[in-house]
């Protein structure tokens, strides 16, 4: 969401905690470390919230990525329906980012809607991805025998306890592999693939060889969101991502804190001993012991290294994704194995339902790893499976991450977005900075049930 307001407050004062940056990752840590009571400066260069992932309007859209031409509005739709996020990103319902958001009570001026389905490809269609065991014996992704075969490890996993061994059935999660457990349970690659994907939600087959635990533990939390909000375990703002920034801006000052945009930061600010102590901008300086910056705000620093590209791809349709039921929200996941690639694509698909989009009109992006020098070549398996589109934008968006844990400077940075369709591993990030900077474990035990976002 753009602002064109300029600050007229000055930043030459002490805080707690400086924050460069206003993208999904910065807000929440802003957010977080507000509510605990640290006094924060929050700046950004750009005169809009959100970073590499800020929420566009059509006209906005057809700016940045296509500047030589203008949009058809007769054909799409007026520019303000838009609200098109450029790294779109669905929030697991009863996950630890919810909860984050809870802690913070930013979610009072949010309003959040549950995505329609989530689906996993697999020979040229596109299934449900089953998360109970009656949609297990119904879905068409297995065969007679690996349908009963998944319906049982889904019993074993809904009720498996590691603090109670009466529920291991002779198989202890935390002193076995993934492999092991698969194995034990008879689930060919198939139905192993897409449990690890698209209900664990791994983005690599790392996984199979460390404990099964921390997988049980991601389907036990999928099936429980489902549970919890019906056809999905995933919501999603009404008005897009873009409002999570705006909503930040205003917890911030409730506590004592500061944003400021159009606010260019000159220098990183040392002492003799290597720690930080502060930032200029605009001729005025900012104090503060603790600094956090998305990796944009260190590239010539030496403080952060390239681990890839990420291919988007933004498609414009005027109807739903076959496959999806009518669907007017989805994710979608295609397995690396499908493709023969080493990375799974994603596919988002949002729409007027959640307010980003005309009347009629679906927002799809498509999202992966780059692993050549032709990545829309790469993305085009996922093309198809879209049917005729209206317009498109594509881009991509180098991934950065951090060269050291920050603890020895004081300078922490949250790695960049990765291509995934939801927000399981920024979460994380997040959670283990938090805990970095402040030494004490942060508190996830609120409850995320679907009323308690509503409540406040």
């Amino acid at each position: 969401v753009y602002s064109t307001a300029r600050s007229l407050i000055t930043m030459n004062e002490d805080y707690d905690v400086i924050i460069m940056g206003t993208g999904m990752k910065e807000c929440i840590l802003s957010g977080l470390l507000s509510v605990s009571g640290k006094k924060v400066l929050h700046v950004d260069r750009n005169d809009y919230y959100g970073g590499e992932g800020a929420s566009l309007n059509l006209n906005q859209l057809y700016r940045k990525f296509a500047s030589q031409l203008t949009p058809d509005e007769q054909k799409l739709g007026l520019s303000k329906y838009y609200c098109a996020d450029l790294c779109p990103k669905f929030i697991m319902a009863c996950g630890n980012l919810v909860k984050m958001l809870l802690c913070t009570k930013v979610t009072r001026y949010l309003e959040f809607k549950s995505v329609s389905g989530s689906y996993v490809y697999k020979d040229d269609c596109i299934h449900k991805v089953p998360a109970t065991p009656a949609e297990a014996l119904a879905s068409n992704l297995m065969g007679f025998m690996q349908k009963r075969r998944f319906k049982n490890f889904l019993q074993f996993v809904s009720q498996y306890d590691q603090a109670d061994p009466n529920s291991y059935q002779g198989r202890n999660a935390a002193k076995c592999s993934t492999a092991e457990l698969y194995e034990y349970w008879k689930l060919d690659e198939n139905t192993q693939t897409f449990v690890g994907h698209s209900i664990a939600l791994h983005t690599n087959d790392d996984y199979l060889n460390e404990a099964a635990l921390d997988t049980i533990e991601k389907i036990q939390l999928y099936a429980y969101s489902v549970s919890r909000y019906g056809n999905s375990p995933f919501i999603y703002p009404i008005y897009g991502l873009g409002g999570l920034p705006e909503g930040f801006s205003r917890l911030a000052a409730i506590h004592g804190g500061t944003f400021m945009l159009n606010r260019p930061v000159q220098e990183v600010l040392y002492d003799a001993n290597g720690q930080v102590r502060g930032i200029s901008s605009n001729g005025e300086e900012a104090r503060a012991k603790i600094v956090i910056g998305d990796p944009s705000y260190f590239l010539t620093a030496g403080k952060v290294v390239k681990t890839g590209k990420v291919a988007r791809w933004l498609f414009i349709l005027d109807h739903p994704i076959d496959g999806t039921s009518g669907a007017d929200s989805a994710q979608i996941i295609i397995p690396f194995k499908h493709t023969g690639r080493k990375h799974d694509i994603y596919i988002s698909v949002v729409s007027h339902a959640h307010g980003v989009a005309a009347q009629g009109k679906y927002l799809a992006m498509i999202s992966s790893v780059c692993e050549t020098s032709d990545p829309r070549n790469e993305l085009s398996f996922a093309v198809r499976i879209l049917g005729v589109t209206l317009t498109d934008f594509f881009f991509e968006s180098d991934m950065f991450s951090p060269k050291s844990d920050g603890l020895s400077d004081k300078v922490f940075i949250p790695k960049s977005f990765d291509p995934t369709s939801h927000f399981q591993q920024d979460a994380v990030d997040v959670v283990e900075i938090y805990e970095r900077i402040t030494g004490t474990k942060l508190d996830l035990t609120i409850s995320a049930e679907p009323g308690d976002l509503q409540d406040q």
